[in-house]
């Protein structure tokens, strides 16, 4: 990896000289656009909307439009003399409890390297944060942006989370979401079930990108002249807006199915499947006293109505 910044972590008096890198890549697909006919890569020009003139990248600069259509340019120079305070730094303003930060808040996860003449605080502020139970809150100026930001520990690593300012979180605002909603008490017990049939340890490791690998392979199968085959559609599912009861109790059937044939594995799955279907039972099913009651709860609330439960 390169790093992409350098500076200090400033606690109290304490400097810890360190490397910023991303902690995270996308995998997308990358495409060009290209010329339908022949595939031949279009390209675009920076053209003045006045004179239709190209204009070099050295000669471009940042407008903030005013409301009567007027332009105010700013240089290199208007944005270098702003105070940033943390342009070479990562302040530390205090240490909260991480339930406290909402999720919403975070934007993108950086590692922080340190140098060996820092390496000993760096170890000691890390393992003092990891015992505390909290995070640390920061400020870090990136890209001449002054942010807010959080620092914790993962895998013996420092993990800087940038953040948005509280004014770029915007308020929910859906008005029918005011109305009144009548739920039964049999149907919250169902979804309470359908969660407790669902309940498992996150195990990232579990998911994957179906949609990307679909396309690699559609990519791989032009590049060696084969005919694209379309990948198996999904089984739709119940409408819930018809009867939502309906709906849960199907939805438990259908995960009591797939949970009981990932834990005993399938017969008809390739090692290597079954192999990785035992694994995810391992690590992320829930217990078998969980299970029971789970069960033994939807079980109940089926069985209050009379409606007849398939087998």
């Amino acid at each position: 990896m390169r790093s992409i910044w350098k500076g200090v972590i400033s606690f109290g008096l304490v400097s810890i000289p360190i490397r910023l890198y991303p902690a995270t890549q996308e995998r997308d697909v990358s495409f060009h656009q290209v010329r339908r006919s022949d595939g031949a890569r279009v390209r675009y020009r920076r053209v003045a909307a006045t004179d239709g003139e190209e204009v070099a990248y050295a000669d471009i600069a940042k407008g903030y439009e005013l409301p009567d259509g007027e332009m105010v340019v700013l240089t290199d120079d208007d944005f270098t003399n702003l105070p940033l305070t943390t342009s070479r730094s990562i302040d530390v303003l205090g240490f909260v409890p991480l339930e406290q930060v909402d999720p919403i808040y975070f934007a993108k996860s950086y590692y922080l390297e340190p140098d060996r003449t820092g390496l000993k605080p760096y170890v000691l502020l890390r393992d003092a944060l990891a015992g505390s139970g909290r995070v640390a809150l920061v400020k870090i100026a990136l890209r001449q942006r002054e942010q807010l930001a959080t620092l914790r520990v993962r895998d013996g690593v420092f993990v800087l989370e940038t953040m948005l300012w509280p004014d770029e979180v915007r308020e929910p605002e859906f008005d029918v979401l005011d109305e009144q909603v009548d739920v039964r008490p049999q149907e919250l017990a169902m979804a309470s079930s359908l969660i407790d049939t669902l309940a498992a340890d996150f195990d990232p490791t579990k998911f994957r990108d179906g949609y990307r690998e679909a396309l690699q392979a559609v990519i791989e199968a032009k590049i060696a002249g084969r005919d694209v085959v379309a990948p198996p559609s999904e089984q739709p599912g119940v409408d819930a807006t018809g009867d939502l009861m309906t709906a849960l109790r199907a939805s438990i059937e259908a995960a009591r199915t797939g949970r009981d044939g990932q834990s005993s594995g399938s017969a008809r799955a390739a090692p290597a499947e079954a192999d990785s279907a035992r694994a995810g039972a391992r690590k992320g099913q829930p217990s078998r006293s969980r299970k029971g009651k789970a069960d033994t709860a939807a079980d109940d609330v089926v069985s209050s109505r009379p409606t007849r439960r398939s087998a």
